[in-house]
């Protein structure tokens, strides 16, 4: 998983409110197993101009030639509410998404985010506002700039906003470490215990 440390890029404002994970990504799109070619999938009922089709809305955000290569979405409160559909994340990282904004979001989003190397930042919805009318101006030039190891957020302007995240999704992301990276950190213990385990019970295990 790749690593977060800092991010700088263009930020595309999304100001919806309960954006759900089947608007995110919706089911027709999900036709495959693997997390590849989700991104064409991205936000399709609002990308493209009709169901099916892959013609683009030039009204939506992302369609827009000035938030070309956007990789921070900034959005309202509630992001990523309904299914539990780890698609959604899959879909928004293969686009080149690498952090959202929001007030709040769904809390299995939330956490898939973090299992996939997606930072989901809180900060107050007057910031997040404030935020997309800064990068409004200019997209291309009003970047937005992330430093997760401060934990701030850090406007075109020179704003600096903190924002809170707790240190073991802090620790994953800045690692770049899924929940089976983190594990193997400990694997001189596991290898220690099954060896002594082994040698008092060896009737569990099976000998291939």
């Amino acid at each position: 998983m790749e690593k977060f440390i800092q991010h700088t890029g263009v930020a595309a404002p999304l100001l919806r409110i309960n954006v759900d994970t089947d608007a995110i990504i919706p089911s027709r799109e999900m036709k495959r197993v693997s997390k590849q070619g989700l991104g064409e999938g991205l936000f399709a009922g609002w990308r493209y101009g009709s169901q099916g089709s892959r013609d683009p809305n030039p009204d939506f955000v992302l369609n827009k030639p000035d938030y070309a290569g956007a990789s921070i979405i900034l959005s309202g409160d509630n992001f990523g509410c309904g299914s539990s559909r780890e698609h959604a994340v899959w879909a928004l990282k293969e686009y080149g998404i690498r952090a959202i904004i929001a007030p709040s979001f769904g809390a299995i989003f939330a956490n898939n985010c973090i299992r996939n190397g997606l930072l989901p930042i809180i900060l107050p919805d007057e910031i997040v506002k404030s935020l997309a009318a800064e990068v409004e101006k200019d997209p291309q030039t009003n970047k937005v700039h992330i430093d997760l190891e401060k934990k701030q957020v850090i406007a075109p302007g020179g704003a600096v906003y903190a924002f809170d995240i707790e240190d073991g999704p802090r620790d994953m992301l800045l690692q770049g470490l899924d929940v089976i990276g983190l594990t193997l950190r400990h694997k001189a213990e596991i290898d220690a215990f099954q060896a002594k385990d082994r040698a008092a019970r060896p009737w569990i295990y099976l000998e291939g």
